[in-house]
């Protein structure tokens, strides 16, 4: 198995704005509809303040080419909805996190199995809700965006 550098990491609760898409290829949709709304308010230019978070909602399915993804972006405590971007509260919580690119080897699936791997042989375990992909820098040339792969954990004692 690769190395893979993994990092402990707990998540604390935020108010999050989301955008969702659903086809083929949802993720350009969802992120459009997500830039269009968060750019004009500035939100973009401060990535450490406003983290962007995504996820497959719903997930992929064999028997379907069709799935959904949904992007967050933190915002400050009562934001207000507006057209398709909906606001709501993220709980937190603790995860297992590694780096990867989105395009490039080991692609980005692949870095998610080998994440699944590195929890079943730690002293962690998989904690039953949606994992994130982070966008480190989402205004990139989609072959040097970088992502941050958060799998949500608990201690297995827990």
């Amino acid at each position: 198995m690769p190395s893979l550098n993994v990092e402990i990491v707990s998540l604390e609760p935020m108010t999050v704005a989301c955008a969702r898409a659903f086809g083929e290829s949802p993720e350009n949709q969802a992120w459009e509809q997500l830039r269009e709304w968060a750019e004009p308010k500035g939100l973009l230019d401060d990535l450490e303040e406003h983290p962007i978070f995504g996820f497959n909602n719903p997930s992929p399915t064999p028997d379907s080419n069709e799935y959904g993804y949904e992007f967050w972006i933190r915002v400050p405590p009562g934001e207000v909805a507006e057209g398709d971007i909906e606001v709501k509260e993220f709980p937190g919580g603790l995860y297992a996190v590694t780096s990867c690119r989105l395009t490039g080897e080991p692609n980005v699936l692949e870095t998610w199995r080998l994440l699944w791997k590195w929890v079943q042989s730690s002293e962690y375990r998989w904690r039953e809700t949606h994992e994130l992909e982070k966008l480190m820098n989402p205004l990139a040339p989609e072959d040097e965006i970088e992502l941050k792969l958060y799998l949500p954990v608990e201690e297995s004692g827990t």
